[in-house]
């Protein structure tokens, strides 16, 4: 599928960072998320390659690091070291990982891995004794092969998240699954208020949009391929999620307000089983936009 997504023209692919399912059976097979990432770096040329998103609670930020590190090299340079706070309280319980006493608190748990991971990807040498972390003369060797190896924060968190992305991303990205497009541009503006309370250039932060749906000429049958996927994952289609499912100018056109506010790139997130006709379709999408 990473080859298809590829020669469809595809600039970035991306996988979860799951130990479990986190929709439907819980017991259906999970890949690990580095190694599919490191696979994927063997089969393609040219696409980043990244999670969506790494949860911090799974590994030190050290470890996490050189992972990054590693998968940079494999690709010849095509890393992108996506984290978040960590959600999904099942699989901890499962593998005995921490969870910590809320949300708030692994959120502050990533503000100060995030800052670890920085330093270490940009070559310090870091000794730091920290409210969750400790580290000792830590180095990353060999260094990644980008200059600055792009960290991607996820999430929607007014108070924290965004504003951990405000002080150390170089790329924020928010699900569909979270709301609408209005809720992402809403966000978005309280990111470059966030940047301006840090001092950061809100322009120095990419913006990327997760969306779901199906490309059909006809979007009756588009939407009942879209239900058909979703129902398939345990979901519910009508639950308010904000899906684009219709021929592609539709599509463009649910883009385009995005594209106003400041978003310039689109995850399109495709269930199993895959829909290989929207793959090899949403290059007319983007002819649409570009045109």
């Amino acid at each position: 599928m990473a080859i298809a997504a590829e020669r469809a023209g595809l600039d970035s692919l991306w996988t979860w960072d799951h130990l479990l399912a986190d929709e439907g059976p819980w017991e259906q097979p999970i890949l690990e998320g580095w190694s599919v990432l490191a696979a994927w770096a063997a089969v393609t040329e040219r696409a980043t390659l990244g999670l969506l998103v790494a949860a911090n609670t799974f590994r030190n930020p050290g470890l996490t690091a050189k992972l990054a590190t590693t998968l940079d090299h494999l690709s010849g340079g095509r890393a992108v070291l996506g984290i978040g706070g960590g959600w999904f309280d099942r699989e901890h319980e499962a593998f005995g990982i921490d969870f910590g006493s809320g949300f708030g608190e692994r959120l502050d748990r990533l503000d100060e891995a995030v800052m670890l991971i920085r330093r270490l990807l940009d070559g310090e040498r870091v000794t730091h004794e920290g409210r969750f972390y400790t580290m000792r003369d830590a180095l990353v060797e060999p260094r990644p092969l980008q200059a600055r190896l792009p960290i991607l924060i996820g999430g929607r968190g007014r108070k924290k998240t965004l504003r951990i992305a405000a002080k150390y991303a170089d790329h924020w990205n928010i699900w569909n699954e979270f709301g609408s497009a209005e809720l992402a541009i809403d966000l978005a503006g309280v990111l470059d208020a966030h940047c301006g309370d840090v001092g950061r250039d809100p322009a120095a932060i990419e913006r990327s949009f997760s969306q779901e749906g199906i490309i059909r000429d006809d979007p009756a049958e588009a939407r009942r391929v879209f239900a058909t996927a979703y129902r398939g994952h345990g979901l519910d289609p009508d639950a308010g999620v904000f899906a684009l499912c219709g021929p592609p100018d539709l599509v463009a056109d649910g883009l385009r307000p995005l594209i106003e506010a400041g978003f310039r790139h689109f995850i399109w997130v495709l269930r199993t089983p895959y829909d290989t006709e929207t793959l090899q379709r949403l290059g007319e999408v983007r002819a649409i936009l570009e045109g």
